[in-house]
């Protein structure tokens, strides 16, 4: 079981907090992938291959396999089955809806795909995300403090208490008894992670918006580390995409080896 003291472990092993995210753009990716009968698997499996020395995790934009129709959940099926098992796997599929809905989906995610974690919204309420809950052995990722710019619209609005809603979201779930809850914590917003620490100073945090949005990684560890690092910071566009300088398994590799030894230097070496 991938759990809190595994991924702590991975985390110190190698030295990382680096999540991968896997977007698999055939508009993006070079021609010898793009052109390939399964160009997402081919895409995601090499980028795994270059960057799985410098990453304990890897986020998987389930949107990318979705839009490909069955070609892309075989697609999605073959590339989980490729990634090292000492490497935390996440879907990002942003689900929750009533009950029995939700158990369908925690069914296919976490026992047909076998996935390690889910990335989950919260604003249908505590019953939508108990399917996901029960299985105290995967890692439910709630989304709390987003990276995108309409994060502004609800999550940063008061509640009448005087909380932001995402700090609500935060304090009711930290409560769960379920030790594998995370929270998804955008790091286009460094100013809020000393107070997102304190409101969950034991949980794990998957951040976003580290490269092509802009946010400072140094910033982000300095103010959401815990005695455990805590964080899983995710580069998507940043990695997988390079910008045609050099080759592009040397640039992916090149890439991903650099934000692990910055990651080293503040995590680790301060």
């Amino acid at each position: 079981m991938k759990d809190y003291n595994f991924l702590v472990s991975q985390i110190k092993n190698k030295s990382s907090c680096l999540c991968v995210g896997l977007d698999p753009d055939p508009l993006k990716m070079p021609d010898d992938f793009a052109q390939n009968a399964f160009p997402l698997y081919y895409f995601s499996t090499a980028i795994v291959e270059l960057t799985h020395e410098f990453a304990v995790a890897f986020k998987i934009n389930v949107a990318f396999f979705e839009s490909y129709g069955p070609s892309g959940w075989e697609q999605l099926a073959m590339t989980l089955s490729a990634i090292p098992k000492e490497c935390l796997i996440i879907l990002d599929a942003k689900r929750a809806d009533i009950g029995n809905t939700s158990a369908q989906y925690a069914h296919y995610f976490f026992e047909d795909l076998n996935a390690d974690g889910v990335t989950l919204h919260p604003y249908m309420g505590l019953d939508s995300l108990q399917p996901f809950l029960q299985y105290s052995d995967k890692w439910s990722a709630i989304l709390a403090l987003t990276s995108n710019p309409g994060s502004a619209d609800f999550q940063l609005q008061r509640m009448a208490e005087g909380q932001f809603l995402y700090e609500k979201v935060i304090h009711t779930y930290t409560a769960h008894p379920n030790p594998h809850i995370m929270f998804v914590c955008g790091a286009t917003h460094p100013e809020a992670f000393s107070s997102i620490r304190k409101l969950c100073p034991d949980r794990f945090l998957l951040v976003p918006g580290i490269g092509a949005q802009g946010g400072d990684l140094e910033e982000v560890i300095c103010r959401g580390r815990n005695a455990d690092v805590g964080l899983l910071i995710n580069v998507s566009r940043g990695i997988c995409y390079p910008d045609g300088s050099r080759p592009f398994a040397e640039s992916v590799r090149e890439l991903a080896s650099g934000y692990q030894r910055r990651m080293a230097r503040v995590a680790f070496d301060s």
